[in-house]
């Protein structure tokens, strides 16, 4: 029996190890129709959301980024295994290869979710977090002009706050309502939002729609 690699649970984005942007895929040779809208998932760990996502959702196409490689590979596998022709996933820092991988998307990037990112706790690696304002500048530029929409959600409010911050100075974008929203839009969760849930702690979550007029 082939030995299980150990996962990182926790990656550091600025080694030099994740510099190199990653290339986009051949589209059609990832997705039965290139054309569907796509749903990214930045942060996808091990894949559960989008994998679930893609079945319920037949319509849409969803790709999930992960810097942890030995995750996206069983991802792979269990889409493979599946028969998902929706869905694919990339080993990929996402701060330096969203517009790498998604230029030349044919179909259009139509809904983001950041979902539980990494909170990095100490101040001298808050650096690390994912949401930053050069990702939220290539999500701006990347995200078609119509039912456009991100979604933000952490079970920290601070790392939230945070998200949020960071889309509310982008004038592209803007936040569906002033208040912490109740309920996730989406019919699948992550692992992470099931265990909050079910220990009754808060989860936090926002919606940034792209501007007409950006």
């Amino acid at each position: 029996m082939a030995a299980i690699k150990r996962v990182r649970q926790h990656v550091n984005p600025l080694s030099n190890k994740y510099s190199t942007p990653a290339a986009a895929p051949d589209w059609g040779d990832v997705f039965k129709n290139p054309q569907l809208p796509l749903h990214l998932d930045i942060g996808c760990a091990k894949g559960d959301f989008v994998r679930a996502m893609a079945h319920q959702l037949p319509d849409w196409n969803f790709l999930g980024l992960e810097i942890r490689a030995p995750l996206v590979e069983r991802s792979l596998m269990k889409r493979d295994r599946d028969h998902q022709h929706n869905l694919h996933f990339i080993f990929c820092n996402a701060n330096n290869s969203l517009r790498s991988v998604l230029a030349n998307y044919p179909g259009g990037l139509q809904r983001v979710s950041i979902q539980f990112p990494d909170p990095w706790f100490k101040k001298r690696h808050q650096k690390r977090r994912v949401v930053q304002p050069e990702l939220v500048c290539v999500l701006a530029d990347l995200m078609v002009r119509s039912d456009s929409m991100v979604w933000l959600q952490s079970d920290i409010e601070s790392v939230c706050v945070e998200m949020c911050d960071r889309f509310d100075e982008h004038p592209a974008f803007s936040r569906d309502g002033i208040k912490w929203l109740g309920d996730s839009p989406f019919p699948a969760k992550t692992d992470r939002e099931r265990v909050t849930q079910e220990k009754g702690l808060p989860v936090y979550r926002a919606r940034y729609f792209l501007s007409a007029d950006p």
